[in-house]
């Protein structure tokens, strides 16, 4: 509706009508605003740590509440019982002043001590509950590393390790831009940074901390129960730093085991049956294009409906894989020098400076938690990752590197990239 024909016709309805219609314009037209529970909500909460913060929130708010009734009533009172009421009264000599009441200004330093302790109980027993993990769950915990790049995350597991055929040894388990914890069970994230001051943030299950340079630092979450987390660095590191995300993903202990053994392998091979590869499938033959500030989410998506079954969904192999153009697009991402900064175990590519791509087909997310991981925007993304995301280095790196590639190419390397589950 219009704004010229909505406000008319909420003011014939009467002042809370629109003062109700004033509500739903400033909230994009959707009451749903008041129950809090979007992505990144830090009222809708689902672990113990972040439900701590949100009940000292809770105490904050409360005692503020009851101190400004207490101040508006007072300066209420005193406005309404000794205004003017006449012109005589506005000409009337002051009454006689005196140095305050010491019984009321007793009363209001104690008050003020006694609030400050309403609000600094509950914030050092949180502090001392979310700084680590309870000494009663300690050896239980799951310890995994988390590490900020300009603009993305890295995450270790430094008790897991995965098969590294090139050095045929092993080695700890990598991941990029999604954290797989197991749900119920606390984790301890070690947080570290490669660069600048990052903030690791994940609002559903915990506050935010620093990772900063040479300095170690750590936070520890647990989820309730399997769920699909949307966290995000909360500290400016940078040109794309509003688009520095990533997904936490918690699954019951046999979903995070079968996860585990699946990640631990090296990349999956779709073996070639054509000697040629041809024309790419309808899949990947007419990419549509993207506006450059287009967002990588559909709103009532899959993902958006149900992300934990998206995800599980992301982790079994397309049906109608074209395994020539797939064998093409290896050859071109060793050919196209993607090998030096990227890292797919078992085909050569061991890179560190970026994303970790070995298993990259089974993940929701690409270009650090910002597009959601589809052709189309996989495509979208190799095309011009520094018109998606400014100031990358992956974008630099097609300029120094001189790489070109054409629509058939990029076909092909979406095919290789998607298969990789």
């Amino acid at each position: 509706m219009r704004l010229t024909t909505l406000l008319p016709t909420l003011a014939r309805l009467g002042r809370p009508a629109l003062a109700l219609g004033f509500l739903a314009l400033f909230s994009g037209c959707d009451l749903n605003f008041w129950r809090m529970d979007g992505h990144q909500s830090t009222i809708n909460v689902d672990g113990p740590v972040a439900r701590s913060q949100r009940d000292l929130f809770y105490v904050t708010c409360w005692v503020s509440l009851v101190i400004f009734i207490l101040v508006g009533a007072v300066l209420a009172y005193a406005t309404f019982k000794f205004k003017a009421r006449s012109a005589a009264d506005e000409h009337a000599e002051p009454p006689p002043q005196g140095h305050g009441n010491p019984l009321v200004e007793m009363g209001l330093i104690a008050g003020s001590i006694l609030a400050l302790v309403f609000i600094a109980v509950p914030t050092l027993k949180a502090i001392w509950f979310t700084y680590d993990v309870p000494a009663v769950e300690k050896a239980n915990a799951y310890e995994v590393t988390g590490t900020g790049y300009q603009w993305w995350f890295k995450f270790e597991y430094p008790g897991e390790l995965a098969t590294v055929p090139e050095t045929k040894g092993q080695a700890p388990l990598v991941t990029a831009n999604e954290l797989v914890i197991p749900a119920g069970r606390p984790v301890r994230i070690n947080l570290r940074t490669m660069d600048v001051i990052h903030s690791f943030w994940i609002p559903k299950l915990a506050g935010k901390v620093d990772m900063i340079p040479n300095r170690a630092n750590f936070l520890w979450l647990k989820a309730d129960a399997p769920g699909y987390y949307w966290g995000q660095c909360a500290e400016f590191c940078g040109d794309s730093h509003a688009v520095m995300r990533f997904r936490v993903i918690a699954l019951g202990a046999k979903d995070f085991n079968a996860w585990l053994d699946s990640q631990m392998q090296p990349a999956r091979k779709v073996e070639a049956k054509v000697a040629d590869a041809g024309k790419p499938k309808a899949q990947f033959a007419s990419l549509r294009s993207f506006k450059t500030n287009e967002t990588g989410f559909a709103v009532g998506n899959q993902l958006d409906v149900s992300p934990l079954e998206a995800w599980q969904a992301k982790q079994f192999p397309d049906a109608g894989e074209d395994a020539a153009l797939i064998a093409k697009g290896r050859a071109l991402f060793q050919a196209k020098t993607c090998v030096g900064c990227h890292t797919i175990r078992g085909d050569g590519a061991q890179g560190v400076t970026a994303p970790e791509l070995t298993h990259v087909g089974a993940r929701t997310t690409i270009a650090g938690g910002l597009l959601e991981n589809t052709p189309e925007q996989m495509q979208r993304w190799i095309h011009g990752p520094a018109a998606v995301k400014p100031g990358n280095k992956m974008g630099k790196g097609y300029i120094d590197n001189k790489i070109s590639l054409t629509a058939d190419d990029e076909a092909a390397l979406v095919a290789y990239l998607q298969s990789l589950k």
